[in-house]
């Protein structure tokens, strides 16, 4: 029944238009779960190349993604133990400043909690970036102090810097950030997926 619930909430999460008339663009959910999720990863919104390619972290972010999960592509894209929920779903555009705009509240207003509800099995949940700290944990400081304070938000939550090469230089300057962080979250990956199911 839970499954069946989840295949009808991401249907309609694929037909979703509530931001049709604010965005440059065609609205296009990007969002790649299942009943089987036991590592959540919740990054801010879809970059240009994942709105185009529907694929989630499918850009030079994910290969640094996935270089700290310690996995590669196919185990990525082909494991149903990990999933990939934004805070926003759709790509809401590059602002002429630099960089894309943050995702719109919405989103996560219209789908986060019934989403959420219906994958029971996530053990971890990384939060990429500001955005998406600030909504799960309530914590306003910089990113950066939520970061390295990564031990204090238990097992099953981790805060991320977002592995933009926008952040490149702040990962030169937190050495700390791949010396405990990401040997702790390949980790906790690697018994995620090699773990066998539990029985249902």
């Amino acid at each position: 029944m839970a499954q069946a619930g989840l295949a009808a909430l991401l249907e309609e999460i694929a037909g979703c238009r509530a931001c049709a008339g604010e965005l440059a663009h065609e609205p296009r959910p990007v969002v790649r779960v299942s009943a089987a999720t036991r590592l959540l990863i919740c990054g801010q919104a879809p970059g240009r190349r994942v709105h185009e390619s529907g694929l989630p972290f499918d850009d030079p972010s994910g290969e640094r993604l996935r270089d700290w999960l310690g996995v590669d592509r196919p185990t990525f894209y082909g494991r149903a133990e990990l999933g990939v929920a934004a805070m926003a779903f759709c790509f809401p555009g590059t602002d002429p400043k630099g960089g894309d705009y943050p995702p719109p509240r919405r989103c996560a207003e219209l789908w986060r909690a019934r989403l959420l509800a219906l994958l029971p099995k996530v053990e971890l949940t990384l939060l990429v970036g500001g955005h998406a700290q600030a909504w799960a944990l309530g914590d306003r400081r910089p990113m950066t102090a939520v970061v390295r304070d990564w031990r204090a938000h238990g097992p099953g939550v981790l805060p991320l810097p977002h592995p933009s090469w926008r952040n490149t230089a702040w990962l030169k300057r937190n050495s700390w950030f791949e010396g405990e962080v990401v040997p702790y979250l390949r980790q906790r990956t690697a018994e995620i997926l090699n773990r066998d199911s539990p029985s249902s």
